[in-house]
């Protein structure tokens, strides 16, 4: 009870920080007052303290399995192991709404360091409106999502754990912090994006600042999205990674148009344009985030990825309504005192491409909301159940993700303002590999249409990229570790691109049964089942299948996929089997396991591992980016 009572009262403390400083921070910069800059900074970072401790209030109540707190008796068990103990933090809907609210101290913590020499009042309006995110959240946890709320008598001496799938693989305890680093952290050049709205500028200094602020939390939310799909990839035993299911396109909504905003935040650097455009695509940003976090956590959507259900959703709309309508609102009002003196560029310019970029992700985010909120809405006013399948997607979504692989190779390539010919006739140098990619493809087997594009336009893009990366290396990473970085992350998507547009077009797959010592051939290998055995844990039940994998009679490796039972689960969750190497995946996933016989589905992917190390360079990428430049004098 001590730590009910003891959480509870940190987060209404937490509340009333919040609440004050965001007072104190639009009252700050309303009147241009120094002194409330400082008051909103101190009660901001009282805010973080009382966040942070109530944090850490519930992982102690969850390592000491204290069941008389109510969110401890619906997720802890004994028999869970300690680091599933941890991550069950956020595996249901109180936990996570407290994880949410640790994340954003945290990140108004370092920003408060970060700057710390500001008394700026545009800085001041920053505060008060991470504040007024935080004390939002802080009443969803003294109100209908309370994670502290104490269990009356009688208290159980166990509970039933986490969702199963939760604890069924390791990068669980990995994929949802990235996605809450990259969900929460947009609050940041939110509030940046609503103090240059509100004071009518947005110079140098502040863009470079709310285009860091932005890139952070991409970058976790772009990581958090791979690590998704290869969970996916991993533990469902579909053989797949992506099916456009609602929660996993709530994610890609905001990293789509984060994506576009930090490509439109060079020209207000470069040209001193499309500043109110900038804006808002930061705004629209945040907006997506708030809703992927209403879609994961009210109940509303049916997603294998969506683990808890509340009464929530309601409160939760409201507040997404109104962060609606204060940035229309804004935007509306103050959008003509950002717009820079600059010039846009001829048609065939830098500035021009950046443009049609931008156009083009907001078309592809336009499309994903729509397959994925159309079900929602035609049950709403028509009272029909309608579903959006891959199809759609396929149609609509792969022509426009296409166009942006062959304009990453384009822009670069163009020069801003005014081109020249001979830069022009430089374009003409990146066909030779584009037409080479789409040759090796060919030879390998890539005989269709949308793959075969695929490689031609990343063939071109990957010239460009190559070349920009040597002229900037050549330069000096000191001076150009931003564009360093930025080509790197071009080179991962563009690897992304390829794994992507191959392993799905090509994948192969086979259901069989296999009686003991029986063998069966495919992808090129030879599968015998050897043997089961019965595995017991502390949290479950493993039935696995020992399974010798050979090529050219050589034994290349033994898989062993799995079939797990959890308490009070009644279907067991499956733990496939992969051999990776570079050229292919050999996939296996039980169906059914007997000591004699077992039943089991295989694919054979290719070049599925390239997807997760191209995520890996776009995180390196990221990194780098993040590294000051040092600026010629």
């Amino acid at each position: 009870m001590i730590l009910a009572y003891l959480g509870m009262g940190l987060v209404l403390v937490a509340l009333v920080f919040a609440a004050a400083g965001a007072i104190a921070g639009f009252t700050a910069g309303r009147t241009e007052s120094v002194e409330g800059v400082k008051w909103a900074r101190w009660l901001g970072l009282g805010f973080c303290a009382c966040m942070m401790l109530s944090t850490i209030t519930m992982e102690t109540a969850l390592l000491r399995h204290d069941f008389a707190v109510r969110y401890v008796a619906q997720v802890g068990s004994l028999s869970t192991p300690t680091y599933i103990t941890i991550v069950s933090l956020w595996s249901s809907l109180e936990g996570s709404i407290l994880f949410w609210g640790f994340v954003l101290a945290t990140y108004i913590a370092v920003t408060l360091a970060l700057t710390h020499d500001r008394k700026s009042p545009a800085l001041a309006d920053a505060i008060a409106t991470w504040l007024a995110v935080g004390a939002f959240f802080c009443f969803l946890m003294v109100g209908p999502a309370n994670p502290f709320l104490p269990l009356s008598s009688p208290v159980p001496t166990d509970g039933p754990g986490p969702n199963p799938l939760l604890q069924n693989h390791i990068l669980m305890v990995v994929h949802p912090p990235m996605l809450y680093l990259g969900y929460v952290g947009m609050t940041i050049p939110f509030g940046f994006a609503v103090a240059a709205l509100l004071r009518g500028s947005l110079g140098a200094a502040e863009l470079k600042e709310l285009r860091n602020a932005l890139m952070v939390p991409w970058g976790f939310l772009g990581v958090g999205i791979t690590l998704g799909a290869w969970w996916a990839y991993e533990v469902l035993g579909w053989g797949g990674y992506w099916a456009w299911d609602p929660v996993e396109n709530a994610s890609l909504l905001p990293w789509l148009t984060a994506t576009a905003a930090l490509h439109a935040a060079m020209l207000p650097s470069r040209r001193g344009t499309m500043k109110g455009w900038t804006t808002i695509l930061v705004l629209t940003s945040f907006l997506l985030t708030l809703l992927g976090t209403f879609m994961t956590r009210s109940g509303v959507f049916n997603s294998v990825h969506s683990f808890s259900q509340s009464d929530i959703g309601p409160t939760f709309l409201g507040f997404i309504a109104v962060v609606l309508v204060f940035s229309v609102v804004l935007v509306a009002m103050r959008i003509d005192r950002l717009e820079g003196e600059g010039e846009g560029g001829a048609v065939v310019s830098r500035e021009s491409a950046f443009l049609l970029n931008n156009l083009l992700f907001v078309a592809l985010t336009f499309t994903v909301f729509v397959g994925t909120t159309y079900p929602l809405m035609a049950e709403a006013l028509r009272g029909v159940k309608v579903s959006v399948g891959e199809p759609y997607y396929n149609q609509m979504a792969v022509p426009l993700g296409a166009a942006i692989l062959f304009l990453m190779g384009v822009g670069p390539a163009l020069p801003w303002g005014q081109p020249s010919a001979e830069r022009l006739r430089k374009l003409a140098y990146p066909l030779g590999l584009g037409f080479g990619f789409v040759a090796l493809g060919w030879l390998g087997g890539v005989h269709g249409g949308w793959p075969s594009v695929t490689l031609f336009f990343a063939g071109f893009a990957s010239h460009v990229t190559l070349a920009e990366l040597h002229v900037a290396f050549a330069a000096g990473f000191s001076r150009q570790s931003r564009r360093i970085g930025g080509y790197i992350v071009h080179a991962g998507i563009i690897l992304m691109f390829v794994a992507v547009a191959i392993s799905s077009a090509f994948r192969i797959d086979q259901e069989t049964h296999l009686a003991k010592g029986e063998t069966v051939e495919f992808g090129g290998y030879s599968l015998t089942y050897v043997a089961a055995e019965k595995i017991e844990e502390s949290n479950r039940e493993r039935q696995v299948a020992h399974i010798d994998v050979r090529k050219q009679g050589a034994l290349v490796t033994s898989l062993d996929p799995a079939l797990n039972i959890y308490p009070g689960m009644g279907a067991p969750i499956g733990t496939p089997a992969v051999y990776t190497t570079a050229e292919h995946d050999l996939y296996l996933s039980l169906m059914s396991i007997e000591p004699e016989r077992i039943g089991v589905h295989m694919f054979r992917t290719p070049l599925i591992v390239w997807l997760w190390v191209g995520g890996g360079i776009v995180a390196l990428g990221t990194l780098l980016a993040l590294i000051p430049s040092r600026v010629r004098a």
